[in-house]
C-alpha cells in the first residue's frame, strides 16, 4: 500500500499544525521558507491553498506538503505546434483559447522521508483529486513552474507533465526574458483527461 494513504492524514496547513510539527525542512531554502512563514498568509489573501501529509505515527512530521490555485492555459500565447498539441484531444466545439488548469505552486517533500517514492505518490493523489467526480471545479490541465534544473524537471517528466514550450528559448519570448538569461523555472502541465480517459474506459 502507498505510503502518504497507509501512514499519513491530509490536512490544511495551519498555524495550529505548524505549531504543532517539527518545522518542515525539503532541503530547498525557498519551499521551506515559504511553507513555514507564507502559506499561511498566502491562504488567507486567496491566492492559493496549501495541503499537507501528517505521519500518523508521530503526529509530528510533516511529509510532505504543496500548494494549488485556480490557473487557465492561454493557447493563443503558445506556437502553433503547441497549441494544437494541448487541443488535440478536445472536441472542435469545446476547443477555445482559454482552458481550465490548477496550478501546482509549491510542492516539497521532507528531507527525512526521501526516496519512498512520496513526491510521485502526491502527484499521484493532486491529479486524481481534480478528476474526482466530487472535484468543486471543472479542470482539465494541471500547471507547474518547476525549477530549471535537472532534479525536478526529470521528476515532473516522470510523471508524466510535458514542456508547455519546446524550448527555452520559445519560453523566454513568451515571458518577455532577455534569450541570453537562464530560466530559473519552466513551465510544464499534465492532461488530466488521460486520467479522466481511462476511468471511464475509453482511450484518447
Amino acid at each position: 500500500m502507498a505510503f502518504l494513504e497507509s501512514r499519513c492524514i491530509r490536512t490544511v496547513l495551519t498555524p495550529a499544525v505548524l505549531n504543532c510539527c517539527e518545522a518542515f525542512s525539503c532541503g530547498n531554502e525557498d519551499l521551506d521558507a515559504f511553507f513555514v512563514n507564507d502559506a499561511v498568509r498566502y491562504s488567507q489573501q486567496l491566492m492559493g491553498k496549501t495541503y499537507a501529509f501528517v505521519d500518523t505515527l508521530s503526529l509530528k512530521d510533516i511529509v510532505c506538503a504543496f500548494t494549488v490555485s485556480n490557473a487557465s492555459i492561454f493557447t493563443n500565447y503558445l506556437p502553433n505546434a503547441r497549441k494544437k498539441s494541448i487541443g488535440r484531444n478536445l472536441p472542435w466545439e469545446k476547443r477555445d483559447l482559454i482552458y481550465p488548469a490548477v496550478l501546482i505552486g509549491r510542492l516539497g517533500v521532507n528531507s527525512a522521508y526521501k526516496k519512498r517514492h512520496v513526491g510521485s505518490e502526491l502527484l499521484d493523489y493532486i491529479k486524481q483529486w481534480f478528476v474526482d467526480p466530487d472535484n468543486k471545479t471543472g479542470c482539465r490541465y494541471l500547471v507547474v513552474d518547476a525549477y530549471n534544473q535537472p532534479v525536478p524537471l526529470s521528476f515532473y517528466e516522470r510523471n508524466g507533465f510535458k514542456y508547455m514550450f519546446s524550448s527555452e528559448q520559445q519560453e523566454c519570448v513568451y515571458r518577455n526574458i532577455d534569450s541570453a538569461e537562464k530560466l530559473h523555472t519552466r513551465m510544464m502541465y499534465f492532461d488530466l483527461m488521460l486520467l479522466s480517459s481511462e476511468k471511464d474506459g475509453f482511450a484518447l
